[in-house]
């Protein structure tokens, strides 16, 4: 029998197949064990094969492809609605078929070990982060509980600490914890510092991290996280990298009436955390009697609220980041009004 395509619903330990023919007729529908995978697909011709992109889609993607098969990864948002009632592996195989059959329908590029082992970098920083602010959140958590309080910010943690060591008031039992407390906190400053090392290495040795920090509100971490995490060949434009960030606002136009409304946030959120911050920290450095090129920024700020203005400015700095990383071009500062 010739397969057409071969879409294969993943999990631990069983992978459910779902093959279709030329016509679209479904001609092979199997349940293969981990182990077997190996063996089935190294004796078959070279075909399509189709996966969601979840966990481990780019580890078997790597692997179909050695073996001369055409891999593509299906964001697994796409493949839902091709779900017909009651969802089982079966159900789920099928659908990942139909939906890799609709000419448009677009597909996330198999990323090599290498890229993967980079980003592992970026998700653990990202972990460690949210695990300190855990940390100090509940550290002024239990200080108010004393009536100790401190301004806000990783830089206050310090004074804060100094309140509660001077307090006399506060039980022994509470002083130990705070001091275990301000030792986990410091453990993980001293962890994130070395990621930072290490990202610093990463941005130091890669030429497009280097090209995009140099646009005003990109550091190193987000340019590393830009270079690592987006492939601009797989956008048709600038505009279509920004909605798939989530930076542009969600529509529900009928009759021929436009009707916009909020930022999607449909896409890749830490990617477009990172922006809108970046544009925060630029908008707070923008002079209005010297507005200089940011004149545009100036006038919609006198109109509208400045994190409006933030997500307008980090939609505009996906745009520029889209069209350095697909034509190879360096920044160039905007003409001054």
């Amino acid at each position: 029998m010739e397969l057409k395509r071969i879409a294969i619903d993943t999990s631990k330990h069983v992978f459910t197949l779902h093959g279709v023919d030329e016509r679209e007729r479904p001609i092979l529908q199997r349940n293969l064990k981990r182990e077997q995978v190996e063996a089935f697909f190294a004796k078959q011709p070279p075909t399509e094969v189709v996966m969601e992109a979840c966990g481990g889609a780019h580890h078997w993607g790597r692997f179909l492809g050695q073996l001369g098969h055409r891999v593509r990864l299906i964001p697994a948002q796409y493949v839902k609605p091709f779900v017909k009632r009651a969802k089982n592996d079966r159900a789920d195989a099928e659908a990942i078929s139909e939906a890799a059959s609709r000419p448009t329908m677009p597909s996330v590029p198999v990323k090599s070990a290498q890229q993967q082992a980079d980003a592992m970098i970026l998700k653990h920083r990202e972990m460690l982060t949210g695990q300190r602010t855990q940390a100090i959140n509940a550290l002024r958590g239990h200080a108010t509980e004393f009536g100790v309080i401190a301004a806000k910010g990783i830089a206050q943690v310090d004074a804060l600490l100094d309140k509660l060591a001077s307090e006399k008031a506060i039980p022994e039992a509470a002083r130990a914890m705070f001091a275990r407390m301000a030792e986990h906190i410091a453990a993980l400053d001293d962890r994130i510092a070395a990621l930072n090392k290490d990202l610093a290495s990463l941005h130091a040795k890669d030429p497009v991290s280097q090209r995009l920090a140099k646009v005003p509100g990109i550091g190193p971490v987000t340019a590393v996280t830009l270079s690592l995490t987006v492939s601009a060949e797989h956008f048709e434009s600038g505009r279509h990298f920004a909605a798939w960030l989530g930076l542009t606002p969600k529509e529900h136009s009928t009759g021929g009436k436009p009707r916009l409304g909020r930022i999607s946030k449909a896409g890749h959120e830490r990617l477009r955390s990172l922006l809108v911050v970046g544009a925060t920290a630029v908008i707070r450095h923008v002079r209005p009697d010297r507005p200089g090129a940011w004149a545009w920024l100036v006038k919609l700020l006198e109109r509208k609220p400045r994190k409006l203005a933030a997500v307008a400015l980090a939609n505009k700095m996906a745009r520029i980041v889209w069209a350095m990383m697909a034509r190879g071009e360096d920044y160039r500062l905007p003409a001054t009004a």
